[in-house]
């Protein structure tokens, strides 16, 4: 396996939006091109099934 020290980035579409998926050595965020804002996910919050929670409060923060 190759380690995943740098980010690497890809451009997904979504519903026809363009967003950039980045992943890193600590996880990975999605945010639509051009925006700094997005969803980011950390690796010990998926891998500790922590992930719907930290989305949920990641959204609702946005939200305020």
């Amino acid at each position: 396996m190759t380690p995943l020290d740098k980010p690497v980035r890809r451009e997904v579409m979504v519903e026809g939006v363009a967003h950039t998926l980045t992943i890193d050595p600590d996880g990975l965020k999605l945010s639509v091109k051009g925006r700094r804002k997005g969803i980011a996910l950390r690796w010990t919050d998926l891998v500790n099934g922590d992930a719907a929670l930290a989305a949920a409060l990641q959204g609702s923060l946005e939200d305020a």
